[in-house]
């Protein structure tokens, strides 16, 4: 029997049909063994695998095209220079932006943030002024706030989730007022799985005046993402999150957004002219992006890109929702487990408590049976404190994960439950 041809290998035309089995044979990783077992990958949402076209993106790189971007005048510095703003090209058509000059890169999420907090919030808020965010925000969405409001004196509000992890726009709406300058959300929550109305909630918050930023870290993984129908001043995402290479990420922002905003970083090549008397930047988005570039990690994205736009955001988002959904109900047939976060078309996100265990104890169990998932706070405390909760158990899905892998998930609970009874 021959084996199905890695999809990578197939003509767009033979991927009508999402193949999951097609999908796995794409990550080498997938196919170990772990203690023994099958490795069975739930944690993608902390950072998910790689294909290996990205693989060889990225040892292509190193092998074959390396030389430093934007800088020499030799064939392997254009060859590189070139592939480097070709992802640029690729990440907006990703986000529909409209120009790959929207495009800045960054480290990843995080520094993304960052970025406009210290350069474009830090620039245009005083004293008084309000951001709101909400109470879904894992600590990369909080933190830079907080050290701009410790450092300006904003005020930093923050909207209510329902218990269920459902999240009211009419309650978030509630915080708007004429002193909001910014609303920054996540657009899927890393631990409930919630999507958020980013859509609506943009068009809110600009009625009243308000710049939006929206934390793409887990949003664009998930569903294709259209930056000008959400109508956002500023996306961010991360690549390792997207089966790309770790220490690459982006920031989307608007022409009019990104030319208000100052450089945040000197050095390299941010630079149009340098005197002793005075510097001249480059335009947008050169401006952001000092020193030498991640390059062969962006190419690497790049790779990514090219993946899951040949498998079809929509398609993987179906696959997804079916997983989300076999595992829902998988999980609340285990006695004494409890899922947090139950929103309405949630994303493939499942958190959830085991009575009586700790979810440290939980997951130990767990990754014995060669089941990878994250256990913690998930560097969202204030969620956890929201929920009464110190901790979960968090299973992400991905586009390579099957229903018998939640199975076994189900199976590895049961068995921790009668070890730690």
């Amino acid at each position: 029997m021959t084996a199905a041809p890695a999809l990578r290998d197939m003509p767009a035309h033979g991927r009508n049909t999402y193949d999951p089995a097609a999908v796995r044979g794409d990550f080498p990783i997938l196919s170990r063994t772990i203690y023994n077992k099958p490795l069975r990958f739930l944690d993608n949402g902390a950072s998910a695998q790689k294909p290996q076209s990205v693989l060889d993106a990225v040892q292509n790189s190193y092998a074959r095209e390396y030389a430093n971007v934007h800088r020499g005048a030799h064939y392997l510095s254009g060859a590189a220079t070139e592939a480097y703003e070709g992802v640029r090209e690729k990440a907006a058509g990703l986000l529909n932006a409209p120009a790959p000059e929207t495009i800045v890169f960054t480290r990843n999420v995080t520094e993304a943030i960052n970025l406009v907090a210290c350069s474009w919030a830090d620039a245009h808020l005083s004293a008084g002024d309000e951001i709101v965010i909400t109470q879904m925000e894992h600590h990369a969405n909080i933190v830079p706030w907080q050290l701009l409001r410790d450092r300006k004196g904003i005020v930093l509000k923050v909207a209510p989730v329902e218990d269920d992890g459902r999240f009211e726009v009419e309650k978030f709406a509630a915080l708007l007022t004429d002193r909001t300058k910014l609303v920054s959300v996540t657009h899927v929550s890393n631990v409930l799985g919630t999507v958020v109305p980013v859509a609506e909630v943009t068009r809110l918050a600009q009625a009243a005046g308000a710049c939006v930023l929206i934390d793409g870290a887990q949003g664009v993984v998930h569903q294709p993402v259209d930056v000008q129908a959400i109508g956002c001043d500023f996306y961010a995402f991360t690549g390792h999150k997207l089966y790309g290479p770790t220490g690459i990420g982006v920031l989307y922002g608007t022409a009019e957004r990104l030319a208000e905003t100052p450089p945040w970083q000197g050095g390299g090549d941010m630079i149009e002219s340098v005197s002793f008397e005075k510097t001249v930047y480059a335009d947008p988005p050169l401006r952001f992006e000092a020193g030498t570039p991640p390059f062969v990690q962006a190419i690497g994205l790049g790779a990514a890109i090219d993946y899951v736009q040949a498998l079809g955001m929509e398609a993987i988002g179906a696959h997804e929702h079916l997983l989300c959904d076999h595992a829902m109900a998988t999980l609340r047939a285990v006695p004494g487990v409890r899922p947090i976060g139950e929103a309405p078309d949630k994303a493939a996100i499942v958190s959830f408590v085991v009575d009586g265990l700790h979810s440290m104890d939980v997951g130990a169990i767990l990754d014995r049976q060669g089941i990878a998932v994250r256990v913690g706070h998930h560097c969202a405390q204030p969620l956890m404190a929201r929920m009464g909760i110190e901790s979960t158990v968090r299973a992400s899905m991905a586009l390579y994960n099957t229903t018998e892998e939640i199975d076994a998930l189900a199976a590895g609970i049961r068995h921790a439950q009668k070890l730690l009874a």
